[in-house]
């Protein structure tokens, strides 16, 4: 027997006693219009409302689509819609536990199923990263030759994880995280809904954001927190959901964090402030409470960034490295597995020796800059490229440094109205020490006054 997605006899049990069946399999969308979030992947025409059957669709058939999201933004809930609202054959499988053999057996009978009685299948492949590259190559047949219209799900980046014969026959469709109100949206039906809560509880203001927090934009933890908190204040007699109930029932604290208020930017300020002064407990503190609280992860790498160049500098030369190398992977993996890559580089970045030189060096030549202090560039620097240029002077005497045995020529690089001004000033921490040298050989060399 094919394995399906909802089983026949799970769907008896949920219809007879729908109170047994957890609250996200109970809120679960039964059409697309139902769906939270994602509307930039159904809007009418889309590949998914195709799949469903809306659309005349005319020779072109629906296509393959991967479906790449991470946990709770609804790849198996957009399984599930099509699996109801289509008129095909729908069969899924799990590459946790599926093989070849079991790939196999659904095309031989997606082919059956077209000749005999022309009844199309779509088949439902859950975690197709944990596919291998021979499982995956078993598809190819039937999604080239529409035996199957497949719908893959994968919290894995596919350009790495999947394929590129099988990228190539399928649409590529990104889930977003849910936003806040989105899950707010979602929790609040879910309160009052037939299927839900039925209106036996209610939830603060101060809850809600609360659960929205540690709900991360992940739909199915969301409702989980919202049944399990619903569930321990009736236990209680409550009619309300309290913050402390929520959280005993939860086991996680609030975190007393307004994104877009005073303390986004006051944590956010004492993370940088700890890193630069080489606290890196007080660092990891601020980084655990930006975490807890929901903060997008690419804004805690954006900072770490603009600390690498601002605070550590040449003091520290991989410390940009380091950060730029911690916002790469936080796109790629997003939380929790995120939380380690901000740690490593928080801890690197706090631990590195400090320089601002420079930051106060690009400072000092904008504000000259800003001043008038600019002036022609000289001739013997300009571009000699062009027709004419040799008469004009450019380019004429200029010394190309290669020739010279120590590789430096002195010879005048700014203009006039700055050629005695010096805006790099290197301290001598960490590796900057090296650079506090060699500044000071160059210049000597370039024929500078000291100043």
């Amino acid at each position: 027997m094919e394995p399906d997605l909802f089983t026949a006899a799970a769907e008896d049990r949920q219809e007879k006693d729908p109170a047994g069946s957890p609250l996200a399999v109970r809120m679960r969308p039964r059409v697309l219009d139902e769906v939270v979030g994602q509307q930039h992947l159904l809007k009418p025409g889309s590949p998914l409302r195709r799949l469903v059957g809306e659309g005349s669709g005319g020779p072109a058939g629906p296509s393959s689509v991967i479906l790449w999201g991470p946990p709770g933004t609804g790849k198996t809930t957009l399984a599930y819609v099509v699996s109801k609202a289509t008129n095909k054959r729908f069969v899924e499988l799990s590459a946790i536990t599926a093989g070849v053999k079991e790939v196999r057996t659904v095309i031989d009978g997606a082919r059956r199923a077209i000749g005999g009685y022309g009844k199309e299948t779509v088949l439902f492949l859950d975690e197709i990263h944990r596919f291998s590259k021979a499982q995956q190559d078993s598809l190819l047949p039937a999604v080239e030759n529409r035996w199957v219209t497949l719908i893959a799900a994968t919290t894995e980046n596919p350009y790495f994880s999947v394929i590129s014969p099988l990228l190539s026959r399928s649409l590529l469709l990104t889930l977003e995280p849910l936003t806040d109100d989105d899950l707010r949206g979602l929790v609040r039906r879910a309160l009052i809904d037939d299927r839900g809560l039925k209106g036996t509880v209610t939830l603060p203001e101060d809850t809600e954001d609360h659960l929205l927090r540690i709900a991360g934009g992940d739909a199915r933890r969301a409702l989980t927190a919202l049944e399990a908190s619903a569930g321990a204040a009736l236990d209680k007699g409550d009619a309300e959901i309290g913050l402390q109930t929520l959280e005993e029932t939860v086991d996680r604290a609030a975190v007393k964090y307004d994104r877009d208020g005073d303390q986004h930017y006051d944590v956010a300020s004492a993370l940088i402030k700890s890193i630069r002064g080489s606290d890196v407990d007080a660092a990891l503190h601020y980084l655990a409470r930006m975490i807890e609280a929901g903060e997008d992860p690419r804004f805690i790498a954006r900072r770490l960034m603009i600390s690498a160049s601002e605070d550590i500098g040449l003091a520290d030369p991989n410390a940009l490295p380091i950060a730029v190398a911690a916002a790469q992977a936080v796109a790629m993996i997003g939380f929790p597995e995120a939380a380690l890559t901000l740690s490593h580089a928080t801890i690197a970045l706090a631990l590195a020796p400090k320089s601002n030189a420079a930051t106060t060096a690009i400072g000092a030549a904008m504000e000259d800059v800003r001043k008038g202090l600019a002036g022609p560039v000289p001739p013997h620097l300009r571009d000699g490229h062009y027709k004419g240029a040799a008469k004009l002077g450019h380019a004429q005497g200029y010394v190309y440094p290669h020739d010279l045995p120590e590789g430096i020529a002195s010879q005048q690089y700014a203009p006039d109205a700055i050629k005695e001004r010096e805006y790099y000033t290197p301290t001598r921490h960490g590796a900057e020490a090296r650079y506090a040298d060699a500044v000071e050989w160059t210049r000597k060399h370039l024929g500078r006054k000291r100043s």
